[in-house]
């Protein structure tokens, strides 16, 4: 059973960082692009970043790039978004989601998804 579990969401402050990170299990994920998303009240899931598992290439959403990282870990299994001078604005649930597809900015070709992580920035 493929799971992906999202943790490390918060309450922080305008100007705090997060680490989240994206558990993996239950296949080889050698072949999948990981990817976070993210859904703020009102809006559409933006992407935010993604990461070739075998590779390492990333993307990033270009308004995040130099605040945000997309890492991932083969020891641990994991895929994590080290997130720097957080604002306001980046308020929402994060998800992480993994795809096999070549289209990998539009969440309409993620297979798998997690449950999602809350981060709430404060003013």
């Amino acid at each position: 059973q493929v799971q992906l579990v999202e943790s490390g969401g918060g309450l922080v402050q305008a100007g705090a960082s997060l680490r989240l990170s994206c558990a993996v299990s239950g296949r080889t994920f050698s072949t999948y692009t990981m990817g976070w998303f993210r859904l703020a009240p009102g809006k559409q899931r933006e992407f935010v970043a993604t990461i070739n598992w075998s590779d390492g290439r990333t993307t990033y959403l270009n308004a995040l790039k130099g605040r945000f990282t997309i890492s991932r870990d083969y020891a641990e299994n994991t895929v994590n978004l080290q997130m720097n001078s957080l604002k306001p604005e980046d308020t929402a649930v994060y998800y992480c989601g993994a795809t096999s597809q070549p289209g990998f900015l539009s969440s309409r070709n993620y297979d798998y998804w997690g449950q999602g992580t809350q981060v709430t920035v404060s003013s």
